[in-house]
C-alpha cells in the first residue's frame, strides 16, 4: 500500500534518517516508538507529504488515501457546531444532500419527469452512501470520545484546544482513510475515551501508524512496532510489550557479536603489528589490513533503560492520618462535583484517582491540598508536609534560570553534586544541567518540575497528570522513583501503565461521592468488570432492596426464605471457586517445575510460552483470591441476617 525506500532526511546537516526502509500493508497496525528527537513525528509528516525527503522516495498506491491527526490541528477554529465539523468527513454525501434540496426546491414549480428521475437518482446515491445515518454515526463517535449530547450543537471555537483536537479525531475516524496517521492521539483524552479509541482502532478496516507514549494503548491496538533509532527504522512483529522483550534479546545478541568482533580485531591488529616488517609475511599482513577496512563494524549496544536509585529525605514522618475529608460538598453552579462525601488518606497510601474528564478529579486534588473552596471539613494530619505538582507549575519555572539554578532555588538544601545526581536520574547529564529553562521542550520542563517536587522533602505528594509530555523512558523513571518513595501520594492520571506501576489504592468519583477500591489497578479492572456483569444480571428493585439492608432483622418469612436461598447459592459459588483456585494452584506448580528445568531454555519460544503462562495463572490466582474474600464477606452478612431473624 505504501513503501518507504532508502529514505534520508537531514535537519541542518544532522541526519534524522539515512537509507531507512519501511513497507506498510493494508490493515497493518503499527506503533512508531523511539526516544524524543529521533524523528517519529517527522516521519509521519514525510509520509503525509508535508516534508520532502532529502533522498529516497515514498511510494503509495493510487487508492491509498491518508488521514493525519497532528498537534498542529490544536489551532483549528470554526464557528460551526462540532457535529457539523465532524460531518465534514462525509463531503460527497453532504454534496448529494445539497443537490437533493435544490431539486426539491425546483419541484415546487417544475413537475417534469426529468426532474422526478433526477431526484430518484440522487436519493438512490444518497441512500447507497448511508446518508440517512451519517448524523447518528457522527454523534456516536463524538460520544465515544467524551462529548455529551448537549455539546453537539456548540460551536467548535467555544471549546479548549484539547477538546477541539477530539473533534478533529472524530472527523478523521469518520472519514476512514486507507492509512490513518495518529500523532499522540491520547494526549487530550480521558481514560474512558482512550479505551473507546482502542476498541475502534482494533477493528479499523484500514492501516494505522500511531506515535504514542501510552504503553498500554499501544499494547491494546497495534500488531507491530517500528523503532526509530540510529537514523533507521527497525520492525518488530508484535505489540509494545513484545518489542521490549524482543529488543532485549536482540541487544544481547548484538553485544555478544560486538565483543567477539572486537576480540578478532585486536588479534588481527596484533598480527599486523608483529609481522609488518617481515617481507615473508607482507602478503598476509596486507590481506588482513584490507579485511579490516572491508569489515562491517558491529556497534556496541547503548542501553537506554535507566535505573534510578533515588534517595528521598524526610525531615519528619507524618501521622497515621494524612488528610481526612468529612461531609465535603463542591459544585460549580448546577454542576455538582461532590455531595456530602467522606474520604481518608493514610500514611503509606499510593492512590490513583481515575475517571472521565469533567468528574472533578483535579478539583478533588485541590480540595485535598486545601487550595480549593468547598463545604464540609478537611483535616490535615500531624507533621504533614505537602508538595503539589500540576501542569501550571511548568509556567512557574524561571525561564532565564539554568536547570541547576532552578533546582538550587527549590530550597532542598542539597549540595550541587546531590542535585546533579537527581537531575541525572531525570536524564539531564553533564552539560545539560546548564541549559536555560527557556530552551527546554515541554517534556524537559515537566522533568525539571517533577524533580523539584521530588526533592522538596515532602512526605505527601499531590501529582496532577505527572506523565503529560513524558516519553516512555521518563515515565519509567518516575515509576521507579515513586516506588522508592516511602511517603504518601495521590495522583490523577489517565496513563494505565503508570497507574499499574505505582498505585496500591484506586479512587473514583461516582454519584458525587469519592469511592475507593483497596487494591491495584489490575485488580480494580477485574473487579469493575465483575460488578458490571452482576449489575446487568441482578438489576431488579427487589434484589437491590435486599442488598441495601443485609444486616437488618428480617420480618417477612418469604424474605427470610429468599435470603437463605441466596446464601445457599453463594456457598455453592464459594465451593466452586475454591475448587478452581486449587486447580490453578496445581497448574502453577506444574509451570514452576517446567521453569526449573534448564532444558526448557534451549527452545526460546517454548520458554516464553511457559513464562507467560506462569505469569497469567499467578495473576488469575490473585484475582480469584480477591473474589473469594468478597464472597466470604457477603456470606457472613447473610448469615448474620439469618441469625438476627431467629
Amino acid at each position: 500500500m505504501l513503501s518507504i525506500s532508502n529514505l534520508s532526511y537531514f535537519i541542518g546537516g544532522r541526519p534524522l534518517y539515512e537509507n531507512a526502509n519501511l513497507h506498510i500493508k493494508p490493515k497493518d497496525k503499527i506503533g512508531l516508538v523511539g526516544q524524543n528527537g529521533t524523528g517519529k513525528s517527522t516521519l509521519l509528516k514525510i509520509i503525509h507529504g508535508d516534508y520532502q525527503p532529502s533522498a529516497g522516495e515514498v511510494q503509495k498506491a493510487k487508492d491509498c488515501t491518508i488521514g493525519f491527526l497532528n498537534q498542529d490541528l490544536l489551532s483549528y477554529q470554526s464557528d460551526d457546531s462540532i457535529l457539523n465539523v465532524a460531518l465534514e468527513a462525509f463531503k460527497e454525501t453532504l454534496g448529494l444532500q445539497e443537490e437533493i434540496d435544490a431539486v426539491l426546491k425546483q419541484m415546487e414549480t417544475d413537475y417534469s419527469e426529468e426532474i422526478m428521475n433526477k431526484l430518484a437518482s440522487l436519493q438512490d446515491q444518497f441512500e447507497a452512501n448511508e446518508g440517512y445515518t451519517i448524523k447518528a454515526k457522527a454523534a456516536e463517535v463524538l460520544a465515544g470520545i467524551g462529548f455529551s449530547s448537549a455539546d453537539l450543537d456548540r460551536p467548535l471555537r467555544t471549546f479548549s484546544g484539547g477538546w477541539r483536537m477530539r473533534v478533529m479525531l472524530a472527523k478523521l475516524l469518520l472519514e476512514k482513510p486507507a492509512l490513518l496517521l495518529l500523532d499522540e492521539p491520547t494526549n487530550h483524552l480521558d481514560l474512558p475515551s482512550i479505551e473507546w479509541v482502542e476498541n475502534y482502532l482494533k477493528t479499523y478496516e484500514g492501516a494505522v501508524v500511531v506515535v504514542s507514549h501510552d504503553q498500554t494503548f499501544l499494547d491494546h491496538c497495534i500488531s507491530s512496532t517500528v523503532e526509530v533509532a540510529n537514523n533507521s527504522l527497525t520492525l518488530y512483529s508484535g505489540n509494545y510489550s513484545f518489542y521490549k522483550e524482543e529488543k532485549k534479546e536482540r541487544m544481547e545478541i548484538q553485544q555478544n557479536a560486538y565483543e567477539n568482533q572486537q576480540q578478532m580485531i585486536k588479534q588481527t591488529e596484533r598480527f599486523i603489528e608483529r609481522f609488518r616488517a617481515k617481507a615473508t609475511k607482507s602478503n598476509q599482513v596486507q590481506s588482513r589490513i584490507k579485511a579490516l577496512d572491508r569489515m562491517d563494524k558491529v556497534h556496541e549496544v547503548v542501553d537506554d533503560q535507566v535505573s534510578v536509585n533515588f534517595k528521598f529525605k524526610f525531615s519528619q514522618k507524618s501521622g497515621r492520618d494524612v488528610v481526612v475529608l468529612d461531609e465535603v460538598s463542591k459544585a460549580y453552579g448546577d454542576n455538582v462535583i461532590l455531595d456530602r462525601t467522606t474520604a481518608r488518606i493514610e500514611r503509606g497510601d499510593k492512590i490513583a484517582l481515575i475517571g472521565a474528564n469533567g468528574k472533578g478529579k483535579s478539583t478533588v486534588l485541590r480540595i485535598i491540598d486545601g487550595s480549593e473552596k468547598f463545604e464540609g471539613e478537611r483535616t490535615q494530619g500531624h507533621n504533614v508536609i505537602k508538595a503539589f505538582f500540576a501542569q501550571h507549575q511548568l509556567e512557574a519555572l524561571t525561564l532565564d534560570n539554568e536547570i541547576i539554578q532552578e533546582m538550587v532555588q527549590a530550597g532542598s538544601k542539597k549540595t550541587e553534586m546531590e542535585l546533579r545526581n537527581v537531575l541525572g536520574c531525570f536524564l539531564f547529564t553533564n552539560e545539560d544541567v546548564f541549559k536555560k529553562i527557556k530552551v527546554l521542550s515541554g517534556g524537559e520542563k515537566s522533568r525539571v518540575a517533577l524533580a523539584k517536587t521530588l526533592i522538596s522533602e515532602a512526605n505527601f505528594l499531590l501529582l496532577d497528570e505527572p506523565t503529560n509530555h513524558l516519553d516512555f523512558q521518563s515515565v519509567n523513571i518516575l515509576i521507579q522513583a515513586l516506588n522508592q518513595y516511602e511517603g504518601t501520594f495521590i495522583t490523577v492520571s489517565h496513563d494505565r501503565h503508570f497507574i499499574k506501576g505505582v498505585a496500591n489504592k484506586i479512587w473514583y468519583i461516582e454519584d458525587h461521592e469519592i469511592k475507593e477500591y483497596p487494591g491495584t489497578y489490575e485488580e480494580y479492572e477485574f473487579w469493575s468488570a465483575q460488578q458490571k456483569e452482576k449489575s446487568i444480571a441482578t438489576s431488579t428493585p427487589k434484589n437491590a432492596e435486599k442488598k441495601s439492608k443485609p444486616k437488618a432483622q428480617v420480618q417477612d418469612q418469604s424474605e427470610l426464605k429468599q435470603i437463605k436461598n441466596d446464601l445457599r447459592k453463594l456457598e455453592e459459588e464459594l465451593s466452586t471457586l475454591e475448587s478452581e483456585i486449587e486447580k490453578m494452584e496445581e497448574m502453577k506448580v506444574g509451570f514452576e517445575s517446567q521453569l526449573a528445568d534448564s532444558n526448557l531454555y534451549q527452545d526460546e519460544s517454548k520458554a516464553k510460552e511457559v513464562t507467560d503462562s506462569h505469569e497469567l495463572i499467578t495473576s488469575k490466582i490473585k484475582l480469584a483470591n480477591q473474589s473469594w474474600e468478597n464472597l466470604v464477606d457477603k456470606i457472613s452478612e447473610l448469615q448474620e441476617s439469618v441469625s438476627l431473624s431467629n
